[in-house]
């Protein structure tokens, strides 16, 4: 690694952290490293683009494509819960998870 890294490990680390994201200090070192390189990557990149090119998240154009909202006839509660298993209150009954208090 030539020179000093711009990122430091400690920055790493709490960027790693911020992951969840659990790191030795050969990964932390290695990993300010390649950093620098990617930041001198985007730096190219900036500089290519110019300031005449407008920010895009997608290389086409596209927008959200959705169907009208319309009211339809549809199932009852009674009907929608007859094959359930266990219901209650007009909703299915599923089985308690994560220790959640009835």
């Amino acid at each position: 690694m030539a020179g000093k890294s711009r990122i430091s490990r400690d920055e790493v680390a709490r960027i790693a952290a911020l992951a969840r994201i659990t790191l030795g200090d050969d990964e932390l070192t290695h990993l300010a490293g390649q950093i620098d390189g990617i930041l001198d990557a985007v730096a190219v990149v900036q500089e290519a683009a110019g300031t005449d090119v407008p920010a895009m998240s997608h290389p086409l154009e596209i927008s959200n494509v959705t169907r009208p909202d319309l009211i339809r006839p549809s199932l009852t509660p009674e009907e929608a819960l007859s094959g359930a298993p266990a219901s209650e209150e007009s909703r299915f009954r599923v089985p308690q998870i994560l220790g959640e208090e009835a």
